[in-house]
Order: structure tokens, then C-alpha cells, then sequence
């Protein structure tokens, strides 16, 4: 017999994330209601891919998948869930469920999202790493996405610091991508977390890293962009961010670098704070009494 979390686990598997027809209906009626219906037939020849959700739902193999989350030493949480992180609830979709590896005490921990370009600077690099280390040494838990870049300068920032990082994938967390970063994420799996809202073997698609991004954003006290091309995903978290009432902040390069366009027009527009320190990002993210003492 099904229940609401084995139905999430159902909806996961079957519907894209980020989607708000469908959140919404889960919010009227249950998880475990949604899927039944969805079974039955009730939402055929209906609009939000319906009939192809209707003909997979009727496919998919509950018992396989929850197999295979124990045999992975994975965990699902949910809304249900004590560690569930309540900041992702600001969301208009938010995830059905996480699929996690890992810390997932991490997840109730205070932490800032770093994110920028995949073709980042030396300045890049150095300046992601050394944010990333000054955070966790504020016991800040940095959140990311596990792509080349930024997102790995800033995962192996808090990792050198001896601090919590959350890896937060576009594919399943059996599914390792980018290939080259299966060091790195076997590292966070160590002493961080990996977590994705699609099940453990489903493998990347370009749409599931900007969907994915919202979750990034919403993790966190505040997102902080270094280096972003002018037309970079990075942005997108930033408005992912912003819509949500999160602090966006972003760092500013050279003037005549591409790689920095897209932060300096998040700043000129006044999308985004200007930092230049750990400290101008604590002191936006923090209340004032506690941005005032020492750290």
C-alpha cells in the first residue's frame, strides 16, 4: 500500500521538478492523491504532459526504486521529513522530495551558495576558493552545484577548511557529471552532502541544471555570483534568488574581462550587492546585532 512518501518518491520519478501545475495540485490534494488519480486516468488529455505522466506513472516500479535508494546508501526526505530544510517551502515549486548522500544534518546548518562560470579566471578560482574557505571557517556551510568551475573551486574551498559543502546535482546522485569531478564528489559525499531532487540513476539534461538552480537559491541566506559571462546560468540563480527574497551578491573582475560581465551588470542594475570579503557577505546575510560582533 502506497503512502504520502512513497508517492513522492512516485511523482519524483515521473514529473520534472520545478514544475507549478503539479505542485499545485499536490498542495490541494496530496502526493498520494495526485498519483492515484494519476493512474486512474483522471488527468488524460489534460495540459503539463499528463498522458505521457499518466503512461509512465503506470510503468514505474516503486519497490525497484526504493531498492535501489537503500542499496546506495541514499536516503529520501520529504515536507514529511524532520530534516527537511523549511527555507526550500519559499519556493513556488518546490522538490517533491531529496535524494541525499551524505550529512543531511547539513541541510538545517546556516549557508551561503556560491556559484559563477564553468571557464572561470586564475582570479576566478582563487577568489571562489578563498570566499568558500572564509565561509567555513565561520562554520557557514557552502552550498553549490558540482560543476567545473566556480562550483568546484568553491566545494573545494570548504573542503580544504575542514567545513560542510552541499552538492547540489542536475543528474541522480549515482549518475556522477561532470565525469572528472568523481573525486571531488566522493569527497563531499565524505564529509558533505550530495542531494538531488531526480532519482539515483537518472543521468543530466542541459533543462534539469537550470531547474535545479532554484533549489541552490533557496537553501541559502544568500547567493553569491563570481564570475559570469554575460549570458551564464549563474544569472539564473541569481533571479532564482532574488524572487525569493534572498540576498544576491556578486564580486566584481576587471573591467575589460568577459568572464566578470554578467556580475557587473547584476551590480549596475543593482540586482546585486558588491562584495569584496567574507565580511561585506556577513555583514548583508546576518542580522545587525550579530553582522556587528566579531567573526
Amino acid at each position: 500500500m502506497m503512502n504520502e512518501e512513497a508517492a513522492r518518491l512516485v511523482l519524483m520519478g515521473v514529473i520534472e521538478g520545478g514544475s507549478e501545475y503539479w505542485t499545485g495540485e499536490v498542495n490541494r490534494f496530496g502526493a498520494l492523491q495526485v498519483a492515484e488519480r494519476l493512474q486512474d486516468g483522471f488527468y488524460l488529455g489534460g495540459k503539463h504532459s499528463s498522458d505521457k505522466i499518466t503512461e509512465q506513472i503506470r510503468k514505474f516500479n516503486l519497490q525497484q526504486v526504493q531498492d535501489e535508494i537503500n542499496n546506495s546508501h541514499c536516503s529520501l526526505i520529504t515536507p514529511q521529513s524532520a530534516a527537511w530544510p523549511i527555507q526550500l517551502n519559499d519556493l513556488k515549486a518546490p522538490p517533491f522530495g531529496l535524494i541525499c548522500r551524505g550529512d543531511v544534518g547539513l541541510l538545517q546548518s546556516e549557508s551561503i551558495s556560491v556559484v559563477g562560470s564553468r571557464n572561470p579566471t586564475s582570479y576566478g578560482v582563487r577568489i571562489a576558493s578563498e570566499f568558500a574557505s572564509g565561509f567555513a571557517d565561520r562554520d557557514w556551510v557552502v552550498v553549490s552545484g558540482g560543476a567545473f568551475g566556480i562550483d568546484t573551486s568553491a566545494h573545494k574551498g570548504a573542503l580544504a577548511a575542514e567545513g560542510g559543502t552541499i552538492a547540489v546535482l542536475g543528474s541522480g546522485v549515482n549518475q556522477i557529471y561532470p565525469s572528472g569531478n568523481e573525486r571531488l564528489f566522493r569527497d563531499i559525499e565524505g564529509s558533505g552532502l550530495l542531494l538531488s531532487e531526480v532519482l539515483p540513476s537518472v543521468h543530466a539534461l542541459p533543462v534539469r541544471f537550470l531547474i535545479r538552480n532554484r533549489i541552490i537559491a533557496a537553501l541559502s541566506r544568500g547567493t553569491l555570483v563570481i564570475e559570469a559571462a554575460y549570458r551564464s546560468g549563474s544569472l539564473r540563480t541569481a533571479r532564482d534568488a532574488a524572487e525569493i527574497l534572498r540576498v544576491v551578491m556578486a564580486t566584481p573582475g576587471s573591467i575589460s574581462s568577459p568572464a566578470s560581465e554578467g556580475c557587473h551588470r547584476l551590480i549596475a542594475n543593482r540586482e546585486a550587492e558588491l562584495v569584496s570579503s567574507v565580511s561585506d557577505v556577513m555583514e548583508l546575510v546576518l542580522p545587525l546585532d550579530d553582522a556587528r560582533m566579531p567573526v
